[in-house]
């Protein structure tokens, strides 16, 4: 089944893109192949390849195309709580518990991570994907600031610390089945906004 994102396709390209994110997630990138998403997409696996040349093109695109969902919802409107719109992003990204779902999404995530040190269209995607991320925590950060809740400082330095450690919790959480620390980062990952980024 694919993830939310991509449950209700509009055209034949989402479903395969559904269906490649759905086989990714069950099998992982290094034994992803052509004909196991085609078990998955409902229909003739002959579209696939009319529309992809491989793999890395059907994941590329499936990538792509979240990243602008994702990146619209995220402009929709201005920030009107700076403070529980930042608290908002720690909460989701440094839950103390994931179920195996959230932690086989973060695997596959990892291993993606992984071909950008050799593939440059990975690469390319990776740093547009930390942009939008970054883009997004700076724009709370600047709400903050004008709305006086928030200390003057550095928004972009705020943006890549955060994204800095939730790309380093993405990767500890996606190799190993201890999560104990993570209550551990998040009680920094707080200290440090108290004392750097939160009015008193």
């Amino acid at each position: 089944m694919a993830p939310e994102i991509l449950e209700n396709p509009s055209n034949t390209r989402e479903e395969i893109m559904g269906a490649t994110l759905a086989t990714l997630l069950e099998h992982g990138y290094a034994d992803l192949t052509i004909d196991k998403i085609g078990d998955e997409f409902a229909k003739s696996q002959s579209l696939i390849y009319h529309h992809y040349d491989g793999k890395d093109d059907l994941v590329l695109e499936t990538l792509e195309f979240m990243l602008e969902a994702f990146r619209t919802k995220s402009i929709e409107g201005p920030v009107e709580e700076p403070r529980d719109a930042l608290e908002e992003v720690v909460d989701q990204l440094f839950e103390r518990s994931i179920d195996d779902d959230e932690r086989q999404s973060m695997a596959a995530l990892f291993e993606l991570r992984a071909q950008a040190t050799h593939d440059e269209a990975y690469r390319s995607h990776f740093n547009r994907s930390d942009d939008v991320f970054e883009d997004l925590i700076v724009d709370i950060v600047e709400a903050g600031i004008d709305r006086g809740v928030f200390q003057p400082c550095n928004p972009e330095g705020v943006a890549a610390t955060l994204i800095t450690m939730i790309n380093g919790t993405i990767m500890r959480r996606s190799t190993s089945e201890d999560d104990e620390w993570v209550g551990d980062v998040r009680e920094e990952i707080e200290s440090y906004l108290e004392a750097c980024v939160y009015a008193e």
